[in-house]
């Protein structure tokens, strides 16, 4: 069981109850993470995509920055490394650019705001400095294939990384070894577990 659990990254573990609410469901499924950056590269490594110590430290610097900074050479600045090295260090590594991970950051920002508040597409926009909800909706869309409505409904945070990481494995933006096990969905695993755990309780 302990294994199923860790291979699984079950959101929460919620008293028994005949019934439910749907409002201490929804909280529980929506609740953001109480590190978004640590979050980000826990779930890469657990993903499968290791990275050394110091990329580990800028990704989690640039979700960090991404609640204020819009471009890639604001971050630079931040960072200390030129826009060059700082593309290098991500290349060598078999990842995404940098811009795409402070691009994604922010509309990891957005989601989180958008699931836990009732503020509107276009609020949430303005609040992390983009001109118009539209911009926020199309730049969503085109880095996980999903738009904010889509996010209201579809709670948690864990999906949307796995739909920015398929999009970027898609466009080869992932190293060949990272992108058939994004693209796979790396279920095998996790149906091995149950099986394991059925076996188990046969033989018990």
């Amino acid at each position: 069981m302990a294994r199923l659990v860790e291979i699984t990254r079950p959101h929460a573990v919620l008293p028994y109850q005949e019934e439910l609410p749907s409002a201490s469901l929804r909280q529980a499924l929506a609740r953001p993470p109480l590190d978004l950056a640590a979050a980000v590269t826990d779930y890469l490594a657990w993903r499968g995509i290791p990275t050394d110590q110091e990329t580990r430290r800028l990704i989690r610097k640039i979700v960090d920055l991404s609640a204020d900074l819009r471009s890639v050479s604001g971050l630079s600045r931040h960072l200390y490394l030129s826009r060059r090295a700082l593309g290098r260090r991500f290349l060598t590594n078999g990842l995404p650019v940098p811009s795409h991970w402070l691009h994604f950051a922010r509309l990891l920002r957005a989601a989180l705001q958008i699931q836990n508040t009732d503020d509107s597409v276009v609020s949430v926009a303005y609040g992390l400095g983009y001109p118009d909800g539209f911009s926020l909706s199309n730049q969503m869309y085109r880095l996980t294939g999903h738009r904010p409505q889509t996010v209201r409904t579809c709670l948690g945070w864990e999906w949307i990384i796995e739909a920015w990481l398929r999009r970027e494995a898609d466009r080869g933006g992932l190293a060949p070894e990272f992108t058939q096990g994004i693209l796979a969905g790396e279920m095998v695993q996790v149906q091995s577990a149950l099986d394991r755990e059925s076996e188990d309780r046969v033989a018990g």
